[in-house]
Formats: structure tokens, C-alpha cells, sequence
């Protein structure tokens, strides 16, 4: 009788095979990795450019109880689009893509907010362009508004007397339905002198306060030391509706519809025109992000012309698609006279 013995143990893989055996273990992770886990990184690239002349969801985009007049053609107002939460593979194939930057998320979403923070700022961003650029028009057309005091400015001291919010009704025994309005009633006073200014706070009754002029820059004449900032003269007066877009950079174009829609003739002559810009009260035109990305999409969009803040020209001109023409505004009286040149054949100031 013999006896077999058989060894327990597992056969012996070979170095070779080990070696294969981990790197595909390997492979699998970094896929796995790859396809699953989201990376610190967000694409941005061109987004719709909806033409505020006409409807959102089946309606206008800006709407007023005033009288108003035919409009044609598009002012397109133009948007970058973010794609968050990238994994390393789609953030690769994003970054390949000539149309789309691929930037770190912490550039545009700060890092100690929560997102619901940053989608609220971005909310109310989008809803003062919106005040704003009706204020613009009003002011620009000459017509009456609201006059709010505004943050604070740079530098200057809190007057201890006026806050932000309030509405200015008369200064110095004047009424004032305009900023101009109200520089134009300090017109001969001096700083340090004190004049009655009447507001309205909240829901309280009008009161008059008594204010000590400051002195801005080497000007001889008296300021309040605040930001005035205009509204239309009700909350109703003008409307604009536009979902699922935030931020500011929509205020000019916001803001050429509504003169568009309150002056008679057609602002763009029927043409397809594109741009973009924050805008102030006063009609003053601000620098925006993304310019690169809103010119391919004004291109998209049919844009044959593109209205650029002036502090955005030199990037714009080294971003421009072909067939393009730039044209810089720096104020809401900019662009209208730019557009006017452009229905009469002549050619506005360009980047």
C-alpha cells in the first residue's frame, strides 16, 4: 500500500504574471477613479443668448405699463455655461475641446460659501442688472425715477445721517427724480456746509435730516457722501422675466430693449445684434468675465455685431470669430449712438 501526498498550498504565480495581475488591478482603479470620483475643476464655455426683444417661455421678455413701439430684429444678451462636478475623464475631453476652458472650481465658486450662498448672490446679481438697466433707460430717456441711496463708495466715511436703502426725495428744498437731480441741487454748495435732505426709510413717513456736505476728489462743490442710485418710479413700471440665468453681465442689453421698446423706430434696424455689459444706474458700462466664450456664442446665436465694454476690447479683439464686427460702448448713450450709426451705414467706434 502506498501512500499520496498531495501540498496545500496554492500553485506559485511567476513574477511576470504578479506583475500583470497588479497592473491591471491598477488600470481598473485609475478608471474607476477616472469615471467616478469628481475632480476640483469646472468647464466653462459658451452659453444660449436669448434675444431679450422677444419671449421667454411663451412670454415677453420685458414688459411695461408705458407706452411702447414696434421693435425688430435681436438683441441678444450672451451667457458662459459651467459644467460642475467633472470627473478626470470628462474634465480631459472638456479640456481638448477648443470651445470650453477648463478652469479650478475654486475661481469661480469661493471656497468658504455654501452653493446655496453663491446661487443667491448670483439671483440677486441678476435682479439689480435688472433694476438697473430700467433705471438706465429712464434716465437716458429723461424720464422720472426713484433716487435710493446706494453702498457706501470706496473711501469715503459713513455720513452718520443717511443709509443705504433710503429713498431721496428733496435736497436742499429741491425734488429730485434723478441722480442728475440730485447733483444739480447741490450745484454752489461748498464742503462742510449742511443742507436738509428729505427722505423716506422703509415703511416710515417722510423726514427731513440735516447733512454735512464732503468733498469728492478736487471738486469745489459739496456731496452727500453716498452712492445715489436711480429705480423706475414703481416696482410694476418695468418688467423683465428671464429664468435660469444669473449674474450681472446682462445689464446693457437689458437695457438698450427697454429704450428700444419706449422710443419709436427700431433700435437695431432689424439686424442681429449681440453684446454684454454690467450697467449703473446711470448708464455707465462695467467689464465682464468670459468675453471670449460670449463671442462664439453671439456667433452661434446669428450675431453680426457685438457691442464690448470698452475694458473688455483688448480681449476681445484677440478672441474675435471672423465675420464679427466689435464695437465698443462705455456708456448706454454709447451704444444707442453706436447702433444709430450702424442703421445709417456708418461705422461706429470699433475695439
Amino acid at each position: 500500500m502506498s501512500d499520496t501526498f498531495t501540498d496545500p498550498r496554492p500553485p506559485r504565480v511567476d513574477r511576470r504574471t504578479a506583475t500583470f495581475l497588479s497592473s491591471c488591478v491598477l488600470v481598473l482603479l485609475v478608471c474607476l477613479i477616472g469615471a467616478t470620483v469628481p475632480t476640483p475643476w469646472v468647464a466653462i464655455g459658451p452659453g444660449p443668448a436669448p434675444n431679450v426683444l422677444g419671449e421667454s417661455e411663451g412670454k415677453p421678455v420685458i414688459t411695461t405699463n408705458l407706452p411702447t413701439y414696434p421693435t425688430s430684429g435681436h438683441l441678444n444678451m450672451t451667457t458662459v455655461q459651467i459644467s460642475d462636478g467633472l470627473t478626470l475623464f470628462r474634465a480631459l475631453q472638456l479640456w481638448a475641446d477648443p470651445e470650453r476652458q477648463v478652469v479650478p472650481r475654486a475661481s469661480l465658486f469661493p471656497p468658504d460659501e455654501t452653493q446655496e450662498q453663491i446661487n443667491r448672490k448670483n439671483d440677486q446679481d441678476f435682479t439689480d442688472s435688472q433694476s438697473n438697466a430700467a433705471a438706465a433707460a429712464l434716465t437716458y430717456l429723461k424720464m422720472p425715477t426713484r433716487v435710493f441711496v446706494g453702498p457706501q463708495p470706496a473711501g469715503l466715511p459713513p455720513n452718520g445721517v443717511l443709509e443705504t436703502g433710503d429713498q431721496i426725495l428733496a435736497v436742499g428744498g429741491q425734488p429730485v427724480d434723478s441722480v442728475e437731480g440730485v447733483r444739480a441741487a447741490l450745484a454752489g454748495t461748498t464742503p462742510g456746509q449742511q443742507v436738509p435732505v428729505r427722505i423716506l426709510r422703509g415703511d416710515a413717513i417722510p423726514t427731513d435730516v440735516t447733512v454735512t456736505l464732503t468733498q469728492l476728489g478736487d471738486s469745489p462743490q459739496g456731496a452727500l457722501g453716498i452712492g445715489p442710485v436711480a429705480k423706475p418710479e414703481t416696482d410694476d413700471e418695468i418688467s423683465i422675466s428671464l429664468s435660469g440665468i444669473g449674474g450681472p453681465s446682462a445689464g446693457l442689453m437689458f437695457a438698450l430693449a427697454v429704450v428700444d421698446k419706449l422710443t419709436p423706430g427700431e433700435l437695431t434696424g432689424g439686424h442681429n445684434i449681440a453684446g454684454t455689459g454690467e450697467i449703473t444706474s446711470e448708464g455707465t458700462v462695467g467689464p465682464i468675465g468670459g468675453i471670449g466664450l460670449k463671442l462664439i456664442g453671439a456667433q452661434r446665436a446669428g450675431a453680426t455685431v457685438f457691442l464690448v465694454p470698452g475694458q473688455n476690447c483688448e480681449e476681445a479683439r484677440a478672441d474675435a470669430p471672423a465675420g464679427l464686427q466689435l464695437v465698443r460702448v462705455d456708456t448706454l448713450t454709447d451704444a444707442v449712438q453706436d447702433l444709430d450709426m450702424l442703421r445709417a451705414g456708418q461705422t461706429p467706434s470699433t475695439c
